[in-house]
Formats: C-alpha cells, sequence, structure tokens
C-alpha cells in the first residue's frame, strides 16, 4: 500500500475499557495520548498532537470578544437572575393565596 510499512497489533479491552499501546508504537509517535475515532467501518486510534490545539488558540482570537472566565462570570450573573426572579414570583404567588 504505497510502500508504507504498517504494523499490527491485537490489543485486549480491559474491564474499565483500557487497552495498552505497544512501548515501540507510542516511542515511534512520541506520544502519550491518542484520539479514538468511531466510525462505521471501526475505530481508528490516531496519536493526539497538542500542538495543533495551541496552533489554533491566536489564530481564531478575533471571533470572541470575551474570556471564558468572563463568560462563565456571566452566566452565573444571569442564573442568578433568574433564580431570584423565580424566586420572587414564588413569593407573591404565595402572599396571593393567603
Amino acid at each position: 500500500m504505497n510502500g508504507a510499512t504498517y504494523t499490527t497489533a491485537v490489543m485486549k479491552i480491559s474491564r474499565n475499557g483500557q487497552i495498552s499501546i505497544p512501548a515501540d508504537v507510542r516511542k515511534r509517535w512520541n506520544t502519550d495520548r491518542v484520539i479514538v475515532i468511531d466510525t462505521k467501518d471501526g475505530l481508528i486510534v490516531r496519536p493526539f498532537d497538542p500542538d495543533v490545539v495551541r496552533s489554533l488558540r491566536g489564530k481564531y482570537r478575533h471571533l470572541y470578544t470575551t474570556s471564558v472566565d468572563d463568560g462563565r462570570r456571566t452566566t452565573r450573573d444571569e442564573q442568578f437572575d433568574r433564580d431570584e426572579e423565580r424566586e420572587a414570583e414564588r413569593d407573591r404567588a404565595r402572599r396571593l393565596r393567603s
């Protein structure tokens, strides 16, 4: 197949759903993490390259205007406001029933 060399290994899946990647394969790909892709034809196991994620950090910076922390803070504040409104509505309903 295109002059490529392929290595095949049979791996047992543990009760916890874990498999062991042979040391020579981990060393060849210089990785301790993999991505498992579930397709209709089977599983694909590929080395995970954290540099790919790091390289995207600044590339799409222009698409957002707030940090993740700011977004979380805003969401918490909005949830707090909704909870307060709900509680005030319950109090009004209780007073009307009394």
